[in-house]
């Protein structure tokens, strides 16, 4: 071969390699999320009356988690979860509806720095607003553009048909069921972005299966037998995941699937009320720091890496951040320390079953430690009372091992009070480098804030707002 030719063709070669390396650097990622999934309410954990065929196509397809846990029994302290990769308390959202304090590093500012387009499609829930979800206001201190996200259309907490929302600041009022509408604007810049030969991280927080429950007519043929209530909420799920199937689909279209992250999951457990039950036979619900509360379904799909499994590896949205940052090898420093959260790559190829880090949590007065099988539960923590059980033999937590294992039970007790006081130190902002907290806001009603007092003439006339104006009054 002349010297020329071999020059030219070590070059094609070297182009190939370095565009094998930089997709393989970065994928594409998407995190979606259902608000108030139970663990059980899918169709490949045989429910008796729900079917999900977009899920069970990607638990097929992906690795499927029977052991995945959000950070908290709450939807707000789950989702600052996410953002940052620490648990709820650390980043002062103890509860629903609290802000994200601003001097919290994010996922969504690391992946704009890596050279991502950012978009947040859904519910926030971050910027200390209560109430039924309501358009984010252009100049909000705690927007989803405050956080990194360079496109947003979002409203502030749960929403349903017919929502308005927030678009970059400008309010929409958008007509159709709302998970076809947040996959739908997501699809969009989706497109756009790689048009644009961007890769993308997109949010999308879906409302469903939050109440107050409302879904259509068609969605609820299969429910007629269950009561009004049950009906409309497992309708809600269908519409989900017939939009699930929209975005998966699209992104094949797109020729993205293979190298695109598909993260799925639900920001806390199930709800009472709803027949068939929500939780899969695990102790507990929503609020509550039993399996029921905690455990979710989940499930990451990614075909260029993952090959099809189940796991039982306990894992959390904890993780989210510290796994991507791991996966794109980020700086160290775009995560804020202390992390409570851990990589999860190891196991996309590795068959692990024991996990090394405990998982911790805190919400209000309750809190749980769970080291791979054994669960320590903290039904007081001012009081200092705990409970201890296995969950390889104990799925519905109902036996109580303390006294048969001191040793592990008072491990865990002074491992979970030590951790706890780390929480202390967080909270009252001593992670961050000015050593206290600055500017964040008290939660509240969005009734009674100043900034929307203009919409509530007009807003009364919207049935999902019309009772909470009245009861401001």
């Amino acid at each position: 071969m002349k010297p020329i030719n071999y020059i030219i063709c070590l070059f094609i070669l070297s182009l190939f390699s370095c565009t094998e390396n930089v997709d393989d650097e970065s994928p594409n990622i998407i995190l979606i999320m259902t608000d108030d999934q139970g663990w059980g309410q899918t169709g490949y954990y045989d429910h008796p009356v729900l079917e999900t065929p977009n899920l069970d196509a990607m638990a097929e397809n992906g690795l499927r988690f029977e052991r995945f846990y959000a950070a908290a029994p709450v939807c707000s302290p789950t989702r600052a979860s996410i953002l940052t990769g620490r648990t709820n308390d650390r980043t002062g959202v103890m509860d629903h509806g609290y802000a994200l304090r601003k001097q919290e590093k994010t996922i969504a500012v690391a992946l704009q720095k890596a050279g991502y387009a950012t978009g947040h499609f859904g519910k926030w829930h971050l910027n200390g607003l209560r109430g039924p979800g309501v358009p984010i206001l252009k100049d909000d201190s705690h927007s989803p553009g405050k956080f990194g996200f360079d496109h947003w259309l979002t409203v502030t907490n749960f929403f349903d048909i017919d929502p308005l929302m927030s678009e970059n600041g400008s309010f929409i009022d958008l007509k159709g069921n709302s998970s076809e509408i947040i996959v739908k604007k997501a699809l969009e810049f989706i497109k756009e972005k790689t048009s644009q030969n961007l890769p993308f991280f997109a949010v999308i927080w879906d409302g469903s299966p939050h109440d107050p429950f409302l879904a259509s007519e068609k969605d609820r043929d299969n429910f007629k037998d269950l009561d009004k209530q049950s009906q409309h909420h497992y309708g809600e799920l269908v519409a989900f995941d017939r939009s699930l199937g929209v975005l998966r689909k699209t992104l094949k279209d797109l020729g993205l699937e293979k190298n695109t992250i598909l993260w799925y999951c639900s920001d806390n457990g199930g709800l009472r009320n709803i027949s068939p039950p929500s939780v899969g036979g695990l102790r507990g619900y929503k609020t509550t720091i039993w399996e029921g509360g905690l455990r979710v379904p989940a499930i990451i799909e990614w075909p260029k890496k993952i090959k099809p499994k189940v796991t039982n590896y306990p894992a959390s949205t904890m993780d989210i951040f510290p796994t991507i940052a791991d996966i794109l090898n980020l700086p160290d420093t775009d995560l804020l320390k202390p992390i409570d959260g851990i990589t999860l790559k190891p196991i996309f190829k590795n068959d692990l079953s024991n996990r090394e880090k405990r998982i911790p949590f805190r919400y209000k007065d309750q809190g749980a430690l769970i080291d791979n099988n054994f669960k320590l539960v903290v039904t007081s923590i001012d009081k200092e009372k705990f409970e201890l059980y296995d969950l390889e033999k104990d799925f519905s937590e109902t036996i109580d091992l303390t006294s048969q294992n001191p040793l592990i039970f008072n491990q865990m007790k002074t491992d979970y009070l030590k951790w706890s006081e780390s929480i202390d130190y967080s909270q009252a902002g001593m992670d961050y480098p000015e050593g206290k907290v600055l500017n964040n806001p008290e939660r509240h009603f969005w009734m009674n804030d100043d900034r929307y007092k203009p919409y509530l003439k007009e807003w009364i006339n919207r049935p999902e707002y019309r009772d909470r104006i009245l009861r401001s009054r």
